[in-house]
């Protein structure tokens, strides 16, 4: 059995209750065996079986009030996963799924997407299994308090600098920052996502969406094609897919789905800039149901209680370009298996872990192009990076320098995983090339630090 059966095997047995977790520690591990006979000093220094163990997990209590006075209790999670090559980094996650699993993986996955962001960046990961949903502000505001009365002790500018994850975005980002100030009396870079008049920084919102749009873009070239006139089914209708939606718009694609927990919508037509702009006031101000889409554009169809992938699946939808966008495993086999009929040449990850493993090899099997959250979606969290220098330095750069910024890193992502991916005998396997390239650049500096 190879070192890396055995770490699978091993997590696998300790970590049962965790099926998120080893569902992405098996898939990165999985990728990694080529590095095995490369470098057996990897081996010897048990790099494998290290990494795939927190440094350490914090869990926590989070009493709060609501607004009829009754106190709720909630859970609090912080993993900080590895820091050997920056300050743990990731963000925070507010859903009623969360646990110490989820946590985990998406903790886990971190550590090689901040690896190949060329940032500083090591991995972490936390939130509460708390629904932001029906709550007031003021409630909202009490919980995100009572949360950072406990995880202020674990944070720090230079230590740990959590971000925005579902759930939490500007306004929850507002309320945390602010106690975090008020408690160390101190106002330092701790969090990324603020606003911009308090130390945020341009684009940051867009981050994700542009990524994985530009990441997609680089693999489109490869074969000599762009996204005009191609017809592209993203999913969610978050900050994510909002900016996928604008930036497929400007490189001449046609966005013809989005969608929320309650259904999907699908616009043959496309959703232009004027739709656009609907959708982000009705999910960002009014909070609504992706549902009103087709009540303001009549023309475009609702399918209530679907995913996007089943829609594809079963109205036999041609989609040329898939970005997922909206969380794990909403992509199973069956779903891959209908995007390739239905003629997908390019999928890129804008959520985290959305294709299951099944998936992934459906996609690979039919030569389809296939971009990994872990290198495609880590736009956001470079540009989280960008937020850190800009906070660390006191000052900010203009959009243009951010975007222009973002591009590079997309660009330079995606040449280290094809180059990886050659190096260790994978050629044009952007999964394994991501996993590698990361894996080794965290690697080599756990391996310079000694046993730690």
């Amino acid at each position: 059995m190879s070192v890396i059966d055995e770490v699978i095997e091993k997590v696998k047995s300790k970590d049962k209750d965790q099926p998120e977790f080893i569902q992405a520690m098996t898939e990165v591990m999985g990728t990694l065996r080529p590095t095995v006979d490369k470098h057996p000093e990897f081996v010897k220094a048990k790099i494998y079986e290290r990494i795939v163990e927190p440094d350490r997990a914090i869990i926590f209590r989070v009493p709060w009030e609501d607004d009829n006075q009754e106190v709720h209790v909630n859970r609090g999670f912080r993993v900080q996963f590895n820091n050997a090559i920056g300050p743990y980094k990731g963000g925070l996650r507010l859903h009623p799924s969360v646990n110490l699993g989820i946590v985990k993986f998406l903790g886990f996955e971190q550590i090689f997407k901040n690896a190949l962001t060329t940032l500083p960046m090591g991995g972490g990961k936390g939130g509460a299994d708390f629904d932001p949903k029906g709550k007031s502000d003021a409630e909202v505001m009490r919980f995100c308090y009572a949360f950072m009365r406990e995880l202020y002790r674990h944070i720090g500018p230079d230590t740990d600098v959590p971000a925005g994850d579902i759930g939490v975005g500007g306004r929850e980002i507002g309320y945390m920052f602010g106690y975090y100030k008020k408690i160390v009396n101190e106002h330092t870079g701790v969090l990324t996502g603020k606003g911009l008049d308090y130390g945020g920084s341009l684009i940051r919102p867009q981050a994700t969406g542009y990524g994985v749009t530009y990441f997609a873009a680089e693999m489109l070239a490869t074969r000599g094609v762009d996204f005009k006139g191609k017809a592209v089914a993203i999913s969610g209708s978050g900050n994510v897919a909002q900016y996928a939606v604008e930036k497929v718009t400007q490189l001449g694609g046609k966005a013809v789905t989005l969608s929320d927990s309650s259904g999907v919508i699908v616009d043959e037509e496309g959703i232009n800039a004027e739709k656009l702009a609907f959708v982000m006031d009705l999910k960002g101000i009014k909070r609504g149901r992706i549902s009103e889409y087709v009540e303001k554009y009549p023309r475009a169809k609702y399918f209530a209680n679907k995913s996007v992938w089943d829609v594809i699946k079963e109205q036999g939808l041609h989609i040329d370009i898939a970005l997922p966008s909206a969380t794990q495993n909403e992509i199973s086999e069956d779903h891959a298996t209908a995007l390739v009929k239905n003629g997908v040449m390019c999928v890129a990850e804008g959520a985290n872990m959305p294709s299951d493993l099944g998936a992934i090899k459906i996609f690979q099997d039919n030569n389809v192009l296939f971009g990994p959250a872990k290198a495609a979606n880590a736009g956001g969290v470079a540009v989280s990076g960008l937020e850190m220098s800009q906070n660390s330095m006191r000052l900010a750069w203009t959009s243009e320098e951010v975007d222009a910024r973002l591009r590079g890193i997309m660009k330079s992502i995606h040449k280290a995983s094809l180059d990886a991916a050659e190096a260790y005998g994978k050629k044009g396997d952007y999964l394994t090339g991501a996993n590698i390239a990361g894996f080794i650049k965290v690697a080599r500096a756990m391996l310079a630090y000694g046993i730690v």
